[in-house]
């Protein structure tokens, strides 16, 4: 074996340090060509992460039927109407997509009621069974139904469970009636029916009703006694096509509020109310009927009712005699 031995040249001072110089900037090159490298991995990674995720949400929605798209029913899970299925149609096993979810919950459940799953005064399923039927928390079904309540469409009894609110009801009677004695307990007056006939809808009861002009209405005029005395004229618009067999024979045979008449022998439930209120003087028919003077001064009260999806079933209005009597309202 032979060794070769290389012997350099002794290197100067100056020359070590340009050396050194060199090394420092190529290792900080490296550090830097290391530094963006890194960064660019783990900016491809994040990316990757979040296409991954785009792509399981799309399957989802893909795979999940929309809501207004009924499912196929489980043998364990009830069927549930679709918010977005046809007014008065309920759409099995639909399961909600869309935020807020008790809001979308709020709205299946008032699909049922309107379908007619619950009727007035029955008790609905429980939170757990209907957490489970719409396959959400508990928690959300409980917002949807406090809302529900807070609105007067379902009522909670404590220890009992929650029922479907009925016009029935005392508390929902008076809901609707805002007259109060300025002394004693309210109550629900006596009526006596003054008429009810069948008529064309005039041009501005036809719009209140969403109808076309000289479509079919029933007009109803009845008299409320309080004490014994004359103190509510009310004139009643109905649609004629929602109440057909609605006569004045049925309406004096029926022991019960009338808002309780037309739930019970047509389907339909007021829901809520729009009312204008004003003073009024009264006039020869008004004064004859309230056995006041002509022009005395009375409240003048015209209430559009509606049910279930918003719609106008029902134009009220009411001239009151207020000498004992006060309007009130709840605000809340």
């Amino acid at each position: 074996m032979i060794a070769v031995l290389r012997l350099q040249a002794p290197v100067s001072p100056r020359q070590c340090r340009s050396r050194h110089n060199e090394c420092q900037l190529y290792l900080m090159s490296y550090i830097r060509h290391r530094i963006i490298a890194v960064i660019r991995w783990t900016k491809a990674l994040i990316c990757g992460q979040i296409a991954a995720m785009n792509a399981n949400v799309r399957d989802t929605s893909n795979t999940t039927p929309p809501v207004d798209a009924p499912q196929r029913q489980d043998s364990t899970r009830d069927a549930a109407p679709a918010s977005q299925a046809p007014q008065g149609a309920a759409a099995p096993g639909a399961s909600p997509t869309f935020s807020p979810l008790y809001q979308q919950i709020k709205g299946l459940i008032t699909q049922s009621l309107q379908a007619g799953e619950w009727k007035p005064g029955e008790i609905i399923p429980s939170e757990v069974d209907l957490a489970a039927r719409y396959k959400v928390s508990q928690g959300t079904v409980r917002k949807a139904i406090d809302e529900l309540a807070a609105e007067n469409l379902l009522v909670r009894r404590q220890g009992r469970g929650t029922f479907v609110a009925t016009h029935h009801e005392d508390r929902v009677q008076f809901r609707f009636l805002r007259l109060a004695p300025d002394s004693g307990e309210p109550h629900h007056p006596p009526s006596r029916l003054i008429e009810c006939r069948r008529m064309r809808a005039p041009a501005e009861i036809a719009r209140q009703l969403d109808l076309r002009a000289g479509d079919g209405v029933i007009l109803i005029r009845r008299m409320m006694d309080f004490s014994d005395r004359p103190t509510v004229l009310d004139e009643i618009w109905l649609p004629g096509a929602l109440f057909r067999g609605l006569t004045a024979e049925r309406l004096n045979d029926y022991k019960g509020p009338m808002y309780g008449l037309f739930e019970d022998e047509f389907g339909t439930r007021m829901i809520r109310a729009v009312e204008k209120v004003r003073a009024v003087g009264a006039d020869d028919v008004t004064a004859d009927l309230l056995k006041v003077p002509k022009g005395f001064p009375l409240l003048s009260v015209e209430r559009v009712s509606y049910t279930y999806g918003d719609k106008p079933v029902e134009v009220r209005r009411g001239w009151y005699v207020t000498t004992e009597h006060h309007y009130q309202n709840e605000l809340s």
